[in-house]
């Protein structure tokens, strides 16, 4: 589905010598990974529980960590799927 209002524009830096003409061609078009692909979240559980876990644990309402795991592109091409399978609290400092 497009939505307009959440999509931003994104742009190259800078750079002495441009490679391609950066004036625009042809038609806007949406760059979303819902628009053409339909996307499926898997997650191991140890990797919840052990989020869960700390987030039981910490003082703080709000704290930040990391999820991560691999996107990869299912084998008859119409859907994406993102595998969370790490938990990373990150640092405190």
């Amino acid at each position: 589905r497009f939505v307009p209002e959440r999509m931003v524009p994104f742009s190259f830096p800078l750079s002495k010598c441009a490679l391609w003409d950066p004036v625009p061609m042809g038609d806007v078009i949406g760059s979303h990974i819902t628009y053409y692909r339909n996307p499926k979240l898997s997650m191991v559980e140890k990797t919840l529980r052990l989020a869960y876990r700390h987030a039981k644990q910490n003082e703080n309402k709000l704290f930040s960590c990391f999820l991560l795991g691999t996107l990869a592109v299912d084998e008859d091409g119409e859907g994406v799927t993102l595998t969370i399978d790490r938990f990373d609290p990150g640092r405190e400092v």
